[in-house]
């Protein structure tokens, strides 16, 4: 109850990044109609704003980033025809070297559009074994998506310091 009361007082503090709605003023409205931004901007701190494809170059000089995923960091799948605005999640762990667990918002289509999501599998299946491309938990269906996205990688709530 904390971690989610936690969450909407940060989404009411946090800038509304392209989101194109209204921040929530309630946890029900928070659960019933969260897009990924101020979703994954709450839970991992980072302070980026646009769309969730544009987060990956904006993270550029000012967090860490790579292709290794972190708890508390933010996998950033770049814009595709499905995903028009891109789609960024926040990983909650690391169970394997190809799979990880992310919480994130508006994942699923139909009445889970706009939900929150905890815990959600997204599985490496990229060849070269570098999250360059993801599948990722699909409630409807109960597993793994079929469609492979392509993802930027990681960013990582750690500040970039001068000489790094």
């Amino acid at each position: 109850m904390l971690d989610r009361l936690l969450i909407l007082a940060l989404l009411a503090l946090a800038g509304c990044g392209a989101t194109r709605q209204p921040l929530p003023r309630t946890l029900a409205e928070a659960d019933g109609g969260l897009s990924c931004v101020p979703y994954a901007r709450a839970r991992s701190g980072l302070a980026i704003s646009g769309d969730a494809w544009q987060w990956w170059d904006a993270a550029a000089g000012r967090y860490d980033r790579s292709r290794s995923p972190q708890p508390g960091s933010v996998l950033v799948l770049m814009r595709t025809s499905r995903l028009p605005s891109g789609h960024v999640s926040v990983v909650s762990r690391v169970v394997s070297d190809r799979e990880i667990r992310v919480d994130h918002a508006n994942w699923a289509s139909g009445r889970g559009k706009g939900r929150i999501a905890r815990d959600q599998a997204v599985a490496d299946v990229s060849a070269a074994n570098d999250w360059s491309l993801v599948r990722v938990w699909y409630p409807p269906s109960g597993t793994l998506g079929v469609t492979a996205f392509p993802a930027y990688g990681f960013v990582h709530p750690r500040v970039v310091t001068a000489g790094r």
